[in-house]
């Protein structure tokens, strides 16, 4: 059976727009707007530090239309996302990016002006009341002193944003729209069209030719435009390195962590850590080799359960009460949330032609944190469901306690409350079922999602870094450079029982979030964070204290945040509790597999 039309997905399916704007003709209008409000912006350019009234002002000007923007981005970039093929909507999705463009080079002046009022006029305007609320937002902005440029050159590289994007959205669009696969054989031996979709769900295939055929047919693909996907990528990375190096800072990745208050150094105990414990990624690629009785672990054998016989078919409707289940534990608050996600259509469910790959939550302060996924009936959706949901929950606490200034939360913490969630489902389901062949299962999930976050990610890292080294020191990006590199840093981190099967190294050329900047550590760390946090939850009453996190957006530093729910990320304790959870439940799905087979 081929993809559905958009037009042919059930409205129940799908997320409901209308919350955010009625037509396009509203949206239309709101557009027009904000782009007229964009003109009486620079009104008080010059003038910032004149008092405390003007400053205050100057920021509620800004951030109103920035919270207006947001609402306008939101509508344009979801109805683009849930059909890529569609021009009308791309049309709406390239024109938002050149407003929001527009906007940053309007409100650009306004941080260093701030940084020129003498420290002494500025406390004192803080200390007066309408201005003691956004005491944080300025603690925030002048920590970046030194890293900010006279206002007319931060304008100038503000107007330019959507220059700088430009090569993401090319990949986007290559990715999403223009690159199409080969066909292949589904389980029913049916030839079909792959997609992103069906290929994640051949993977996870008992029929190896199955798996093999996908791995390489998909990658015929990438492999064929791996010099356009080096220029996309490559073009990107510079203009991470230029931007780090004009405004002062030692390289990218301190331009990209340390904005957050975040210390780099926790990048740094991340890829420590993560390599002294690789011998435990090769000994689960070891038993994988053994139990799946092949002589070499291929790439395309990473993703299929161990356990092969066990009925886990699961509906969406299904997987709706496992999660409300698995999520009890976080209090009937919370689980009022998660019930309006379903009933009030913040999803958008199933696969369609043209629809953005993967899932994600999204929205903004005056919009319902929506979610868009491609729904397959198998276990690692409902993870990847009960995931988005962690987001989109702390989302919503976020700005329902704050108040719009506050009303975000830094990437660095986004991740940890989507991958409690994943451990809470996971406990949830080992204690629910007795039966050794589903925990057997449950545990090969779970260490197939550590391995996918923890080490995968950290190992994506790693490249990341290593490709914006490469370019800072003046080395072309080349697709066959960064494929040995890619080649030799996979087969460190798989190790010995890994074939080094020649498609993987260009895996670089379709993974978005290389064009994120130093995004992706932060999915390691949440995960490793959500450790502690999920045995606290469970065993020690940390429910309240874990909502308290999820409520504080941007009203303090992020490792203060978390630091408050119980967890130190200064620390490499909570990294070594991590591995010695994946440790013990290695250890126990060896055990139950063994038992397994000797009945």
């Amino acid at each position: 059976m081929g993809q559905l039309s958009r037009e042919e997905v059930p409205q129940a399916l799908t997320w409901d727009l209308t919350s955010i704007f009625n037509s396009d003709d509203e949206w239309e209008k709101a557009f027009a707007e904000v782009k007229e409000k964009v003109n009486h912006l620079t009104k008080f350019m010059g003038h910032v530090g004149d008092s405390a009234e003007t400053l205050l002002k100057a920021l509620e000007s800004n951030l109103s239309v920035e919270r207006r923007l947001e609402k306008v981005y939101v509508y344009a970039h979801q109805i683009y996302d849930q059909d890529t093929t569609n021009q009308k909507y791309a049309g709406f999705n390239a024109r938002v990016q050149a407003l929001w463009a527009q906007v940053s080079e309007a409100t650009a002046y306004f941080q260093p002006e701030i940084l020129d009022i003498p420290d002494d006029t500025l406390s004192d305007y803080l200390s007066t009341p309408s201005l003691k609320k956004y005491r944080h937002l300025f603690e925030v902005i002048l920590a970046q002193k030194s890293h900010t440029l006279p206002a007319d050159q931060e304008a100038l590289l503000a107007g330019a944003s959507d220059i700088f994007s430009a090569s993401e959205n090319t990949f986007g669009a290559l990715d999403n729209s223009d690159l199409t696969f080969g066909n292949v054989h589904t389980e029913s031996g049916e030839v079909v069209p792959l997609t992103n979709g069906l290929y994640s769900l051949l993977l996870e295939s008992q029929n190896r030719s199955l798996r093999k055929e996908a791995f390489e047919t998909l990658y015929d693909s990438y492999i064929g435009l791996q010099n356009t996907f080096a220029s996309t990528l490559s073009s990107h990375i510079k203009g991470h390195n230029f931007l780090a190096k004009v405004h002062h800072y030692q390289s990218a990745k301190e331009a990209a962590i340390l904005p957050h208050n975040v210390p780099t150094s926790v990048f740094e105990t991340l890829r420590s850590s993560v390599n002294s414990h690789l011998p435990l990624l090769h000994r689960f690629v070891a038993l994988r080799r053994r139990l799946l009785n092949v002589e070499d672990v291929h790439s395309y054998d990473l993703y299929v359960p161990l356990v092969a016989d066990i009925d886990f078919d699961v509906s969406y409707d299904k997987a709706k009460n496992i999660v409300l289940d698995a999520l009890s534990p976080l209090g009937d608050d919370y689980i009022s949330i998660v019930k309006r996600a379903f009933n009030e259509r913040w999803i958008d469910v199933v696969e369609n032609k043209g629809k953005r790959t993967g899932a994600y939550s999204s929205g903004a302060y005056d919009t319902n944190p929506y979610i868009l996924l491609n729904w397959q009936n198998n276990l690692n959706n409902v993870y990847t469901l009960v995931h988005e949901l962690g987001h989109s929950v702390h989302s919503y606490f976020t700005r329902k306690t704050q108040d719009y200034h506050y009303g975000d939360y830094p990437i660095f913490l986004a991740e940890i409350a989507s991958t409690t969630n994943e451990s809470l489902l996971t406990d949830y389901l080992l204690k629910t079922n007795n039966d050794p062949k589903f925990q057997a299962y449950v545990l090969n999930q779970y260490l197939d999602g550590f391995k996918g976050t923890v080490f995968r990610q950290t190992q994506f890292a790693e490249f990341e870094h290593w490709i914006h080294e490469q370019s800072a020191a003046g080395e072309a990006l080349t697709a066959d450079k960064m494929s040995n590199y890619y080649a030799e840093l996979n087969q460190r981190y798989y190790g010995p029982d890994l074939f080094p099967d020649e498609e993987i190294a260009y895996e670089w050329s379709r993974i978005p979030h290389f064009y994120y900047n130093y995004y992706v550590y932060q999915y390691a760390t949440g995960e490793a964070a959500a450790t502690t946090l999920a045995d606290r939850i469970i065993n020690k009453n940390g429910a309240d204290s874990y909502k308290d996190y999820l409520k504080a957006g941007s009203s303090d530093y992020p490792l203060n945040v978390i630091a408050k729910a119980g967890v130190d990320m200064e620390s490499d304790t909570y990294l070594e509790q991590a591995f010695d959870v994946f440790e013990s439940r290695l250890t126990q799905l060896e055990l139950l597999l063994t038992k397994t087979n000797e009945q």
